[in-house]
């Protein structure tokens, strides 16, 4: 179920809708289009622009995208046959002003602000990108590690409070969610 109170900030496109886990939130000032599934305590904050247009787009669980993000695919076409959805897994805090396109998301995953991930690119579970790091199309991003610069390179392991953070976070962002929810809720009444 989505909590949402703007019925043009949700759309169909080409007969896919999307579709809603368990208490998402969806804030009325983002956008969410086409074949997009969003799981379980997820939210999506003010001006995120989720387009599934032309592939599919998947977010798990607990996971937040945050104001300003843009979130899109890559489309099937001679240079690339098969194109790219956006996968994206469970407990993934995507950053502010964040640009996923047509890559895959591990879980456990803290995208940094203004930070881009391009066509093909692969990041495995238990990863940081810091802030403002572009990770290349095709490139994959090994569990465990700190990823920075542009185009990014592997920075160091990561500590074990940044192991933990990843729930904290996710954790936060569902506790966030659910106050903006009761507001919307209250609102409506």
């Amino acid at each position: 179920m989505k909590h949402n109170q703007n019925p043009l900030s949700i759309r169909s496109y080409q007969g896919h809708t999307p579709q809603f886990g368990k208490d998402v939130y969806v804030d009325p000032a983002a956008i969410v289009i086409g074949d997009v599934q969003i799981g379980d305590d997820s939210s999506v904050w003010p001006y995120a622009i989720i387009r599934g247009d032309m592939h599919r787009i998947r977010v798990g669980a607990r996971t937040s995208i945050q104001d300003g993000s843009v979130l899109h695919i890559t489309h099937a076409s001679d240079f690339n046959p098969a194109g790219h959805p956006l996968i994206i897994g469970d407990d993934v805090t995507v950053g502010h002003s964040v640009n996923l396109h047509g890559c895959t998301i591990g879980n456990r995953v803290l995208v940094g602000i203004g930070s881009t991930v391009l066509d093909g690119a692969i990041v495995e579970d238990d990863v940081v990108i810091g802030a403002g790091t572009l990770v290349p199309p095709g490139k994959r991003l090994e569990s465990g590690f700190l990823y920075v610069g542009s185009p990014c390179k592997q920075a160091r392991p990561l500590k074990d409070s940044e192991r933990a953070f990843f729930k904290y976070s996710a954790g936060n962002y569902v506790k966030l969610k659910n106050i903006h929810i009761a507001e919307l809720e209250a609102l409506a009444e």
